[in-house]
C-alpha cells in the first residue's frame, strides 16, 4: 500500500512523463514502482501483450460469438457515446463526426481476420495496446531510467498466436494455450494467480487533497480560458464525484483533470 501522500508528491512528475494524456489510475503506480526497481536493474521484462494477443481478459468470451462486432465492441470499450461527450464538452470543441467510432469500425470491419474474437484482437493488439498499455508502461519505466521489454509482443510470436483458433485461447478462464506451455517449466501456483493491478482510490473517488488538486486545475485561468468543458457539467462532477464512474470504472472527474493537467504541464 503506497501512503496518499507519496502518491500525490509523484503526481506531477507522473504527468510529466506522459507522452500523452493517459487517465489510468495506475500510471502513478507504475512511475514509482519503477524509481524503486530503478535503485537495483536498468532493465526489465514485462508480460505486456500476453491478455490481448491471448485472449486473456474476461470479455473476450462475450465477443466470441458476435452477430455485430461492432456494436458489441463499442459496449464494452466506449466510456461515452457521442451524445454524453456533447452534453460534457463545450461546443467549439466538438468535432463534426464521430470520429472513435468511425475509426473502430473501418478497423474492426477490414478483412483478413477470420472471426468476431479474432478481430477484436486484431485491434486491441495492433492499435489498443500500442497506444494505452504499452505506451503507459514504456512512459513510467523511460522517466526512471529503466529499459523494459516486452517478450509478448515478439513479432514472430504474435504473427503466430494470430493463426491460433480463437477457442484455445479462451480455454482455461483465457491464455490458456498459453498457459499449457508455461505449465511445463513455471508452477502452477504462478500461472493461476489472481491477477494483479495498482488500484488508486484516492483518484477514482477524488476526494481530500486529490480533489483539492482537481479544483485547482480545473479553477485555473488556463482552464477557463480553454473552455474545454461545459460549466453545467464541472459543477455536476464537483457536487458528487463518486456519483460519476464511467462503464469501465474510471472517474470523470480525474479523467478531466489529468486531460487539463497535462496540458498546463506541457505549456499547451
Amino acid at each position: 500500500m503506497i501512503p496518499t501522500s507519496n502518491m500525490l508528491d509523484a503526481l506531477p512528475a507522473t504527468i510529466a512523463a506522459m507522452s500523452e494524456p493517459m487517465v489510468s489510475y495506475d500510471n502513478v503506480g507504475f512511475f514509482l514502482l519503477s524509481r524503486e526497481v530503478a535503485k537495483h536493474v536498468k532493465v526489465v521484462q514485462s508480460g505486456q501483450g500476453a491478455d490481448e494477443v491471448f485472449a486473456g481478459y474476461h470479455w473476450y468470451p462475450k465477443l466470441q460469438n458476435s452477430n455485430d462486432i461492432v456494436s458489441d465492441y463499442r459496449a464494452l470499450f466506449f466510456d461515452r457515446d457521442r451524445t454524453k461527450l456533447a452534453k460534457h464538452l463545450s461546443t467549439r470543441w466538438m468535432a463534426d463526426e464521430d470520429v472513435p467510432a468511425k475509426f473502430v469500425a473501418k478497423q474492426l470491419e477490414r478483412p483478413g481476420a477470420q472471426d468476431a474474437l479474432d478481430r477484436a484482437l486484431r485491434i486491441d493488439t495492433l492499435t489498443m495496446l500500442v497506444d494505452d498499455p504499452v505506451k503507459r508502461v514504456d512512459n513510467m519505466t523511460m522517466a526512471a531510467g529503466i529499459e523494459a521489454r516486452v517478450p509478448f509482443l515478439d513479432h514472430e510470436l504474435v504473427g503466430l498466436a494470430a493463426t491460433v483458433p480463437p477457442e484455445l485461447k479462451l480455454a482455461d478462464g483465457g491464455k490458456g494455450i498459453l498457459k499449457d506451455i508455461g505449465r511445463r517449466i513455471i508452477p502452477s501456483e504462478v500461472i493461476d494467480r489472481k491477477k494483479g493491478y495498482f488500484p488508486v482510490p484516492a483518484l477514482k473517488y477524488v476526494e481530500g487533497p486529490v480533489l483539492e488538486m482537481v479544483e485547482g486545475a480545473l479553477g485555473s485561468q488556463a482552464a477557463r480560458e480553454r473552455g474545454l468543458f461545459r460549466d453545467s457539467y464541472l459543477k455536476a462532477l464537483f457536487a458528487d464525484p463518486k456519483k460519476h464512474i464511467t462503464p469501465l470504472r474510471g472517474s470523470e472527474l480525474w479523467q478531466v483533470a489529468l486531460l487539463e493537467m497535462w496540458l498546463q504541464t506541457n505549456g499547451i
